[in-house]
């Protein structure tokens, strides 16, 4: 079966992009995305105006953790933020576990009386 040449072109462009993805050092792939749980309960709301789209943030495992074996801590510039939610957080909190990179970041913010939509998250695997 032959494909058409525009086919065949975006995914030869798509192999090309990951090619040099790969030879920068850094492949990241999208494997989460979520509400920030517990917003309202830690630094948040002090530090939202400072917070920007796209900005770094740190995951922190707490296997330890009274209320969640698998809770991974969500903070930003050394400040906690809140949580991955319990019910999302089994394979991001394996994958930590199994000494695997991940990487998370501030995907949307949004003005919201429901603290849980105020911040979405995106969580990468590190290839």
């Amino acid at each position: 079966m032959r494909f058409p040449p525009t086919r065949r072109i975006c995914a030869l462009c798509c192999g090309l992009a990951f090619a040099f993805a790969a030879l920068a050092g850094e492949v990241r792939i999208l494997v989460q995305s979520s509400p920030l749980a517990g917003f309202q309960y830690h630094a948040g709301e002090t530090l939202w105006q400072a917070m920007r789209e796209g900005d770094r943030l740190t995951l922190v495992r707490e296997p330890e953790n009274s209320h969640d074996g698998n809770a991974i801590r969500v903070e930003w510039r050394g400040q906690k933020l809140g949580y991955l939610p319990r019910a999302e957080n089994r394979s991001v909190a394996a994958a930590m576990d199994r000494g695997e990179p991940v990487d998370a970041r501030i995907a949307k913010m949004r003005q919201h009386r429901n603290p849980w939509q105020r911040v979405l998250i995106e969580v990468f695997v590190v290839l």
